[in-house]
């Protein structure tokens, strides 16, 4: 009975998007002894992380450095979303889909030498309850208030959906839920479900996001803010078989995609996150790089600030959407390393609407639609802020050329805009905010788990969370999203989905921009790394030639 629900679990719950990608350059055969230790390796990025406490942060920059610190009880296969053990080796699903037991991994120890075990588990995913019905199995800890919301946990309604959290051994955690969740099992591999060590985070919960302790392969060891962190390997980590095999990981912020890939060139980097798309070609034609590609499980948009009564007209959020020539964005500045959007999810995605028509590019249909919202030619409306990224993402490669071509774009319709810019840190916390200075802004989303509810409701569902940055609030949709999630059968979900996302069309919700294909370069040097669909950077398994 144990291994059909644990079948049932994954063929239901998991979702079936998995993307492998392409090495354009011709592979280098490894060494005969199979990987080699040692060595450090030196990942150029854009940006630097906003805070290194996955349940507290919500940018890739912060992830990708927890991705090597940090386990969850489940893990995402190596380029798929498919469900493999974790932290957890087994787990069983109660027949109604309310109780989840997890078997957990014995022998594991957290980077500061305390053990892994329930209470640890307990603690880690108890801190994020607004009511933490938990409990531990041995003398367990005090769980210190939160000091700002879990902005994942709070946006994915995981407090309507989880119970209560109970070890009922050193190493068996049981998930009591209050609500069947589909996609549940899927949501344990993500980044806000890491497991950290109770004991270093009790000794300063404020200052542990500067100083993270996981079970992961690399320890955190230095923060340079806007420069670098520096990881190690770990010696004592659970997993020697396959990693970790550098002796040191190094994340540089070099914000100019054209200087990261000059940095590359002369060795000082390994891998070139999002270069420029000209510098792809010239990483084609250098004997000393490699390009590995793939395609992006993303979405770039452009969202309204729907808590001011101005963008609750619907005539003149679809002015914008008519105004903003999307074809242009893609060609000049994806350079065919993207595709428009027109839905919230990708198109490789299970439950992509392919019927939604998507916004036409007419800059007369615009002006028609601004005389309906009653700003004739633009009279009376204000000119707008339009807010825009200030470092190179997967979904948007330069947030700041992709504005500039906006405001040109929504001029010619009539409509007046300036651009608003932050760096990194702050753009994502005043976004939060819901500032009243903020009309228009850019973001965008790669997927965590495969499923499309952590795109559509995670992103676009107002009325389940103050956190989620549109505030779109429908109650329709709303009704939809509760009823993906408590919904088994994955047909039946996506039918759920498509419905949704024509309700989005048609009330421009926000407007789906592009989604883009992940190509990086590197030196051929670097061995065995693999981009993922949810855009998680693993070293674990990665070595230098």
């Amino acid at each position: 009975m144990k291994k059909k629900l644990l079948i049932l679990g994954l063929v239901l719950f998991v979702a079936m998007l998995g993307c492998a990608p392409k090495e354009e350059a011709p592979k280098v055969a490894p060494a005969a002894e199979g990987p080699k230790k040692g060595g450090t390796l030196v990942f150029g990025r854009g940006g630097d992380s906003v805070g290194l406490d996955p349940a507290y942060e919500t940018d890739g920059n912060s992830f990708m450095v927890c991705d090597n610190i940090y386990e969850q009880l489940v893990a995402y296969k190596d380029e798929s979303t498919d469900i493999e053990p974790g932290l957890a080796t087994s787990w069983e699903i109660s027949p109604d889909g309310l109780k989840y037991t997890f078997n957990l991994r014995e022998g594991v120890t957290f980077h500061d030498g305390t053990p892994f075990n329930a209470d640890a588990v307990v603690f880690s995913i108890g801190r994020m309850m607004k009511e933490r019905n938990v409990k531990f199995f041995g003398e367990g800890f005090e769980i210190p208030a939160q000091e700002r919301p879990p902005e994942y946990w709070v946006s994915m309604e995981m407090d309507d959906t989880v119970g209560s959290i109970e070890a009922t051994g050193e190493y068996t955690v049981v998930f009591n839920l209050k609500r069947v969740e589909a996609p549940f099992i899927a949501n344990m591999g993500m980044d806000f479900a890491s497991i950290i060590s109770p004991t270093a985070f009790v000794k300063d919960p404020k200052a542990f996001v500067r100083n993270p302790v996981g079970s992961g392969p690399f320890k955190f060891v230095e923060w340079v803010a806007d420069d670098r962190i520096v990881l190690t390997a770990f010696a004592d980590y659970w997993d020697k078989d396959k990693g970790p095999y550098l002796d040191k990981v190094v994340f540089r912020a070099i914000p100019e995609n054209s200087v990261r890939f000059l940095e590359l060139k002369a060795g000082n980097v390994d891998i070139c996150q999002f270069p420029n798309p000209a510098d792809v070609d010239l990483a084609r034609k250098d004997p000393n790089l490699k390009l590995v590609s793939q395609p992006g499980m993303n979405v770039g948009y452009l969202g309204f600030n729907h808590t001011k009564d101005m963008w609750k007209n619907v005539h003149l959020r679809r002015a914008v959407a008519h105004a903003v020539n999307r074809q242009a964005i893609v060609d000049n500045i994806y350079q065919g390393m993207g595709q428009i959007a027109k839905n919230g999810i990708p198109p490789t995605m299970w439950g992509y609407n392919d019927d939604v028509p998507g916004y036409a590019y007419d800059p007369e249909l615009a002006k028609k639609e601004l005389n309906l919202a009653g700003y004739p030619d633009g009279e009376g409306l204000p000119e707008l802020t339009l807010w825009s990224m200030p470092v190179p993402r997967p979904y948007n490669p330069e947030g700041l050329k992709v504005g500039i071509a906006m405001l040109g774009d929504m001029g010619k319709a009539g409509i007046r805009a300036r651009i608003v810019s932050y760096d990194w840190g702050t753009y994502l916390k005043r976004q939060r905010e819901q500032p009243d200075d903020r009309d228009l802004f850019q973001l965008g989303w790669t997927g965590d788990n495969g499923d499309p509810d952590n795109f559509l409701a995670v992103l676009f569902d107002g009325l389940a969370s103050p956190a989620i940055r549109t505030q779109w609030k429908n109650e329709r949709y709303h009704e939809l999203m509760l009823k993906g999630k408590q919904t088994i059968d994955q047909g039946e979900r996506a039918r759920i989905y498509r419905e949704a996302q024509q309700i989005m069309f048609d009330e421009v919700a926000a407007i789906p921009v592009a989604h883009s294909t992940v190509i990086w370069p590197m030196r051929k040097s670097v061995m065995n790394f693999k981009l993922h669909p949810t855009a998680s950077v693993r070293m674990k398994s990665v070595w230098k030639e």
